[in-house]
């Protein structure tokens, strides 16, 4: 709520409370602290009635996933958050999950939502019964950091024991190694770079999930 608003609030009160100085006092002292109120944004509800279009990727597949995720930080570092959604090969919404991590960096939320979107396959595949190893995952996310980090940097840093070619760790080298051997889970994953805030629909819900998340925890 802004602080406008609340000064409004406060105001339409006096009148009500005209007759009752210690109410009236009361009112003065919320009105004297109001400067200091840190405003707390309204969460907006997220809309998945929508009909999400599957990527080119997953057109006339029988089988399959696509896997969208993303990440946000407020402050680089501050409090950051991830968000991921799934779809199999019939459009449908199989999971959708979020969380805020403090502090933090957004290359690091990246990550961290797409190894949270791939672990919540497994663990589907684990509660439905059913080992789907062999079908096509597409991973999609809008930062290049992870699709060229996982697609190629990564192999050079496992072949010099996971150090970059100036003989450093690679940065945020624990979340790089648990997404690598997440991949082993999947015989035929491919990552995809998609363009952030230019009306992608799954990013975009996605990049939403992350404010939400980020709203409701008072960030």
């Amino acid at each position: 709520m802004k602080k406008s608003e609340v000064l409004k609030i406060l105001k339409k009160l006096r009148p009500v409370f005209d007759q009752f100085p210690e109410a009236i006092a009361a009112l003065d002292k919320l009105e004297s602290l109001t400067p200091d109120l840190v405003e707390v944004k309204e969460a907006k509800a997220l809309n998945w009635e929508s009909k999400f279009p599957l990527p080119d990727e997953m057109q006339e597949r029988t089988s399959g996933y696509a896997v969208f995720a993303d990440g946000a930080c407020r402050g680089n570092p501050g409090p950051g958050a991830w968000g991921v959604m799934i779809q199999d090969a019939s459009g449908q919404v199989i999971l959708k999950s979020s969380g805020v991590d403090v502090p933090t960096t957004n290359n690091k939320m990246e990550l961290e939502g797409v190894i949270r979107g791939l672990q919540g396959l497994v663990e589907k595949w684990i509660e439905d019964g059913v080992s789907d190893h062999e079908s096509p995952v597409f991973v999609y996310s809008d930062s290049k950091y992870v699709t060229e980090g996982i697609s190629s940097w990564i192999t050079g840093w496992k072949n010099r024991g996971w150090k970059k070619a100036d003989g450093k760790e690679p940065e945020n080298i624990l979340l790089w190694k648990q997404l690598d051997e997440l991949k082993s889970n999947f015989n035929h994953i491919k990552f995809n770079w998609v363009k952030g805030h230019a009306g992608h629909p799954q990013n975009e819900m996605c990049d939403q999930m992350c404010n939400l998340a980020l709203d409701e925890a008072g960030f």
